[in-house]
């Protein structure tokens, strides 16, 4: 398993111990938590351009098939990384540099080097968000007119692969998600509109699969919506992870918030 940010490798190997699984965790530096070391059972910590060791650790350790969990900020990927020659030649090779074709790069070398990329959510399809209400509240007329709105426009934004999600209020897109990512989004978006209710609306690429860049949802979304005065969330059904869902949605449901999984409007066409 290759580890960067927030709760999702932690969960995935909480689920894995529990299933008597052992995972070799290849950690991404200043980006995965320190309390991976309790849970792997083997782990390796690398510079987030080191492709070339993380090829020669999963080889060292006969490992045949990873996963990618977690995060890795968007602004590391392109401005903080400092590529070994296996990345540096990779990226010199791209035609565009957004996510989706660094990391469908990164899974065309370890194909050529016997490693297959699995689903990142192999082990916790459990918290995959489901279709329908899953709040205490459903959205009201106003919230369900600004999400329909906001879903083709999140659509759109993440099929290009420029971000997940847009911040709604009134029928009017107030912000789109770029390299910032959502907490930031919503915050930029509640500095806008002085105090009126934003809808937080998540979509998923229109990719088949979920081999990256899985959109994720979590306490610490929920806590932003409070902040930022955003009264709605939209994910898309069976391909947003809800991590903590228990927590998440308690919370959710104490700050009277709605949240509601939608079929995707994209079809994967890959």
């Amino acid at each position: 398993m290759i580890a960067g940010n927030g709760r999702f490798p932690l969960l995935a190997l909480e689920t894995a111990n529990r299933e008597g699984l052992e995972l070799v965790v290849i950690a991404i530096e200043n980006e995965a938590s320190p309390e991976i070391a309790k849970l792997a059972a083997s782990l390796h910590w690398i510079n987030i351009g080191q492709l070339g060791k993380v090829i020669e650790i999963l080889k060292r350790e006969q490992v045949s098939r990873v996963m990618m969990t977690g995060q890795v900020k968007h602004v590391s990927i392109f401005s903080d990384i400092k590529p070994d020659w296996r990345l540096f030649k990779l990226l010199t090779s791209l035609k565009e540099k957004n996510t989706a074709a660094l990391i469908g790069g990164i899974q065309h070398v370890l194909a050529t080097e016997g490693i297959e990329l699995v689903d990142s959510t192999h082990l916790l399809r459990s918290l995959l968000a489901a279709e329908g209400v899953v709040t205490a509240r459903k959205p009201n007329k106003e919230e369900e007119v600004d999400i329909r709105y906001g879903r083709r426009l999140a659509s759109v934004l993440a099929t290009a692969d420029i971000g997940q999600s847009v911040a709604i209020s009134e029928k009017a897109c107030v912000a789109a998600e770029a390299m910032e990512g959502t907490d930031a989004m919503l915050r930029r978006a509640a500095a806008l509109t002085n105090g009126k209710p934003l809808r937080l609306v998540k979509a998923s690429h229109g990719r088949a699969h979920l081999l990256f860049d899985v959109p994720v949802v979590g306490i610490t979304t929920i806590e932003t919506m409070v902040e930022t005065k955003t009264t709605a969330l939209a994910v898309d059904a069976g391909r947003t992870l809800l991590l903590d869902k228990e927590a998440m949605l308690s919370r959710a449901n104490k700050a009277d918030i709605a949240i509601v999984g939608y079929p995707p409007l994209e079809q994967p066409d890959q």
